[in-house]
């Protein structure tokens, strides 16, 4: 199967447009009221590592329907009028998805360089998990 672009050409054309924040950066936002942080992976990956404290989780393949207020799958988390920080592990899943959002016409969304691993090694804070209480995903 021949593809016309492949995942790096897609995550080096949305590097191009997108705004990444630094891990430095990302801990002077995580008391900021206006910021909210949004874990895109999925939920065994937050069982197993955590998270950032404070983080929203909406898996990266229901994102682009909960942020549409027009869709039955809104959450009201994203109609708050707060700035962005998505991640996910490497950073790959939130920057092709902070393009997908900036396509969809938010414009304060930006994404954590390096990922929750670059979060994790950096020694920031981080969470636990529990997905029964956090219990997020519709069913379809």
């Amino acid at each position: 199967m021949a593809l016309k672009k492949g995942y790096k050409q897609l995550m080096a054309e949305a590097a191009t447009r997108i705004e990444a924040v630094t891990i430095d950066a990302a801990k002077g936002l995580l008391d900021d009221p206006n910021v909210l942080f949004v874990d895109i992976r999925e939920t065994r990956e937050l069982e197993r590592d955590g998270t950032i404290p404070g983080a929203f989780h909406a898996p990266r393949g229901m994102i682009e329907f909960w942020v549409d207020p027009e869709s039955p799958y809104f959450k009201k988390a994203f109609g708050e009028d707060k700035r962005l920080v998505l991640f996910c592990a490497s950073a790959w899943r939130s920057a092709l998805t902070t393009a997908a959002l900036l396509d969809m016409g938010l414009d304060d969304v930006c994404h954590l360089e390096g990922g929750f691993s670059a979060w994790k090694k950096a020694g920031a804070p981080i969470a636990g998990w529990d997905s029964k209480a956090h219990a997020t995903v519709p069913k379809c």
